[in-house]
């Protein structure tokens, strides 16, 4: 099965030129270069006789010498995907929205902290989420819908990956382990086809410290994952999924694609890919868009 090698900067922050890809294309002995987007993103056909996928990549990451530019290297046969299953905080959007709520009570230290080490599986995620919701509690939706229209900001390239995507014809969910007050709003803003997270309790118009359970967390991520595979008629090969805690490793590593956004360390060493640089249209620039497929967002 021949094997593509893909090159990929923020758009943003175009790094990658025609020098670069040439020196590359010559360390890996590839064949012609494409640029799916000039200046931005290119792939490159690995002959059959070429070295290890790990040699090739170490070889290419040479030959960038520490420029802000990522690479893959994806089986050719298999890169379009038929749905798209995304992590929400710090993945779609720029934030924690638990930890932009704990602001709110003058907690964002405390709680980030839990946050931070349970996004990188230190603890448990289920009893750090209840611990870290108790503290939340008084909390009013009108201080909540201020967080959402004032703190909250979508990820480069969130809105450009779905429409994308969508137009030909994937499905798209966003799956978080975050709250459905939060998730419900991103995925209408962003254009996601549907939304699954965890439910904040009310106690009338404020949060009363609980969330419903069962939670959402890494089992039931993997769980969404087997659950729109079987309801598309699909095989989780055709499953692109991006994440960036720990909660995300299960259903990373069940997606035919799994790959880490500017992800923890763990997350990142796990993944298929790891997307460092980039913005989230690298992950069309993985499954081989050019600018002519690519539907602005």
């Amino acid at each position: 099965m021949s094997s593509t090698l893909v090159l990929m900067s923020a758009t943003d922050h175009p790094a990658v030129d025609a020098a670069l890809a040439g020196r590359v294309r010559t360390a890996v002995g590839a064949d012609e270069i494409r640029w799916l987007s000039r200046g931005v993103a290119c792939d490159m056909r690995l002959p059959l006789n070429s070295a290890a996928p790990d040699e090739a990549e170490a070889a290419a990451r040479e030959a960038i010498a520490g420029r802000p530019v990522d690479i893959a290297i994806l089986p050719e046969a298999t890169r379009r995907k038929a749905l798209l299953i995304a992590d929400m905080d710090s993945t779609i959007i720029g934030q924690e929205c638990i930890d932009e709520l704990a602001d709110l009570v003058g907690l964002k230290s405390h709680i980030a902290a839990i946050t931070e080490r349970a996004m990188r599986g230190e603890i448990a995620f289920e009893p750090a989420l209840r611990e870290r919701v108790a503290l939340l509690g008084g909390i009013d939706l009108d201080q909540i819908r201020r967080v959402l229209e004032e703190r909250i900001t979508l990820t480069a390239g969130a809105r450009t990956l779905v429409a994308t995507m969508r137009s030909t014809g994937a499905y798209t969910a966003l799956v978080s382990g975050g709250f459905t007050l939060f998730t419900e709003a991103i995925a209408r803003r962003v254009g996601f086809d549907e939304n699954r997270a965890n439910e904040l309790l009310l106690d009338g118009d404020r949060l009363s410290g609980l969330v419903r359970e069962p939670i959402l967390g890494r089992d039931a991520k993997r769980e969404a994952l087997a659950e729109l595979v079987a309801k598309l008629g699909i095989d989780a090969q055709a499953a692109i999924a991006v994440g960036d805690g720990a909660n995300d490793l299960a259903m990373l590593e069940a997606a035919g694609l799994g790959v880490a956004f500017h992800a923890k360390p763990a997350v990142a060493k796990a993944a298929d890919v790891r997307i460092d640089h980039s913005d989230l249209t690298a992950l069309l620039f993985l499954q081989g868009y050019s600018d002519s497929e690519i539907i602005a967002g």
